[in-house]
């Protein structure tokens, strides 16, 4: 259910939209004019005021994020200090959640596709992202300002300065225009562009701001060498190919998942869990065949439809996501580049609402052809509608091949697949002779790894000059320390590098944009405040069960500590509340955490179990309580079969 915010927001914008629709068809008809202009009158009157609208979004924030403080899901750390901008502490209840969705993702994937799961560390040497490309290509712009020593992000302030040219009453409709364009575009620009348009903007007032220049977004460190902080936890599952292929018997596609803390260095962190310098990122590294990029379980996705922006209709202006489905997307328009991929937006589509998130406000944006990663032929984007916009949460990328060939390039190591060829066939190779009289004083007690790397690189690359991983450190082989001759060989296998299909989850900004999907208020019984309610679903709620005694006395104490225990053996968080307040009182609090189930003990028999978001209630025996909860909480039945199954209960007093 949504807000009232929220509601409000959808209600006039849908009202502008039919307004605008029914001028459009009175032009079309060559109505008369009286007619039209009434018609057009009304989509002004109708359209919510910009600045009301933003103000609305803001108040919902700020309820939000104060309600998340107060009750512990989240809040700044090191906050007696003033706190540190980008970096957040979840409390219990936020840690739970987290918990909790990390869970179902590994429910949903690593379980239910057969993935391995791997931890790997976060410190990683400057080689490993030498070769993957981030040093280079992994960068922010950044300015200065020079009167107070503050950096920025260039493309926020390019955001700023055409928001505030926009409200100049003599800027022209062409210009305004120009600078829409520019504002939807600013984070798609490339390095080259963005420091272009921001010189522009800069050189057109007065400006404390310095030239842009980049900064490097992984988080460097010293200890024996230089490393840098993860800024992805692709690069381990990439570096250890080799060990986990072998480990699932030589075969493809096989798919390697990680959970773990990944660092960014932001210059302005803003927009709370949003864009933060220390997250959690849950990502899938599925490998499989360059030629065989079908899906053995795509029918159980294909006819799936939801909301998605393909890059052409990006192109077009005033075009927004349209309902589409995915199995035609795939096969008939083309717009997703295959089947795995394809397989994999809409798993990441099922476990999203699954959660709890608005399929209305969930929608899948295709990369435009400038936004692309590096190492990216293909990209979609999970993004989720929240007050602060359309927020990317999952990316679902094909990396290509790039990162396996990148590695065994730069360390000497082939990552590689092999598959047995029907017929053997004779293949040119590069035999190489090592002179060891001119290795030995060279590379000492390491001539072997060099030799076996410089083959490796002669095969792939062509070139001399590398990276031995043992040495840690650029090797160059000079022409006198090896003799190079070629060879015919009969091979019965075909070496082959696999292509990577990644679902990136951020798990923090997940968790955001379900906090405002689940958040609700509602009037108290006597009318005279908002209660909050979050509507968690069972699977994410930090508490599944509180368990309420109607009043202290021995025998409901023992029915409690009954109910409580089975709980705990079944694996399901629960919560005592034994405060003297009244029982409406205990549900209303239970209701703002989003406790989805409450048992109320007032008898030595039976108890009554009340749903949070309808608030009804049925009996059920003592024995029987603990068991239906837990059924309830692992979706194995819904209160509506609940309901159905047990005798329904009604107290005047019993609520808030």
């Amino acid at each position: 259910m949504d807000a009232p915010e929220q509601s409000f927001l959808r209600e006039k914008s849908l009202a502008v939209e039919d307004q605008e629709l029914a001028v459009g068809t009175l032009e079309d008809s060559h109505a008369a004019k009286p007619e039209t202009d009434a018609a057009i009158q009304l989509p002004n009157k109708s359209k919510p005021d910009k600045s009301a609208v933003e103000k609305d979004r803001e108040d919902f924030r700020e309820a939000v994020v104060k309600t998340l403080d107060r009750l512990l899901f989240v809040h700044k750390s090191f906050d007696i200090y003033r706190g540190v901008a980008g970096l957040y502490d979840f409390g219990p209840h936020g840690r739970t959640v987290e918990l909790n969705v990390l869970s179902l993702w590994r429910k949903c994937f690593v379980d239910e596709e057969d993935m391995m799961e791997v931890a790997c560390t976060a410190l990683t040497p400057e080689a490993v992202f030498n070769a993957s490309g981030h040093v280079k290509n992994f960068t922010d712009l950044m300015v200065k300002d020079e009167v107070d020593g503050a950096f920025h992000r260039a493309d926020h302030l390019v955001k700023s300065y055409c928001e505030n040219r926009k409200k100049d009453p003599t800027i022209s409709a062409e210009n305004a225009a120009e600078l829409d364009k520019v504002i939807a575009h600013v984070e798609d620009l490339s390095a080259e562009e963005l420091g272009g348009v921001w010189n522009h903007c800069s050189s057109h007032e007065e400006s404390t701001f310095s030239s842009s220049s980049p900064l490097q977004l992984d988080v460097s460190n010293f200890l024996w060498s230089k490393c840098y902080l993860r800024p992805e936890t692709a690069q381990g599952s990439f570096c250890n190919f080799k060990d986990y292929y072998n480990l699932n018997g030589r075969k493809l596609p096989f798919a390697v998942a990680q959970v773990g803390r990944v660092f960014r260095n932001e210059i302005s962190p803003r927009q709370g869990l949003l864009r933060t310098r220390e997250f959690t990122l849950a990502e899938i590294e599925h490998f499989v065949h360059p030629e065989h990029k079908s899906h053995s379980k795509f029918s159980d996705v294909a006819k799936l439809e939801f909301l998605m922006f393909p890059r052409e209709e990006q192109e077009k202006p005033g075009q927004f996501a349209k309902r589409l489905c995915l199995g035609e997307a795939v096969a008939k328009v083309r717009h997703v580049n295959s089947e795995t991929l394809g397989y994999f937006i809409g798993r990441v589509y099922l476990f999203l609402i699954r959660l709890g998130i608005d399929k209305e406000r969930l929608r899948f944006r295709h990369h435009l052809a400038n936004e692309m990663a590096h190492y990216a032929t293909d990209c979609w984007d999970a993004e989720i509608e929240c007050s602060y916009g359309w927020i990317e949460c999952v990316g679902i990328a094909d990396r290509s091949d790039y990162d396996l060939r990148a590695h065994s390039e730069k360390s000497g190591h082939a990552l590689v697949a092999q598959e047995k060829l029907a017929e053997p066939i004779e293949v040119e190779k590069l035999a190489i002779t090592p002179e060891m009289k001119e290795l030995g004083p060279a590379f000492k007690g390491n001539q072997k790894n060099v030799v076996e790397a410089l083959e490796a690189n002669l095969e792939s690359k062509g070139e001399v000059e590398f990276y031995v991983c043992t040495l840690g450190k650029n090797v160059t082989i000079k022409k006198n320390m090896v003799s190079i001759s070629k060879k015919m060989d009969k091979v019965s296998t075909w070496d082959f590098t696999p292509v990577v299909i990644e679902p990136s989850f951020g798990i923090g900004r997940i968790m955001y944009c379900l906090f405002e999907h689940c958040y609700s208020t509602r009037p108290s019984k006597a009318g005279d405040e908002q209660l909050i309610v979050f509507r968690f679903s069972p699977l994410v709620a930090p508490i599944k069960c509180k368990i309420f005694p109607l009043v202290k006395n021995q025998q409901f104490e023992e029915a409690t500590k009954f109910i409580s225990k089975e709980l705990k053996s079944n694996g399901i968080k629960q919560d005592v509340d034994i405060t003297g307040t009244s029982i409406g009182k205990r549900y209303a609090r239970s209701d703002e955490i989003g406790v989805p189930f409450a048992i109320t003990v007032d008898s030595e028999t039976s108890v009554t179990i009340r749903e949070r978001d309808s608030k009804d209630q049925v009996r059920v025996s003592l024995k029987e309580a603990a068991s239906v909860v837990t059924s309830m909480a692992e979706e194995k039945m819904t209160w509506q079969d609940v309901w159905a199954s047990f005798p329904l209960h009604s107290s005047a007093a019993a609520d808030e």
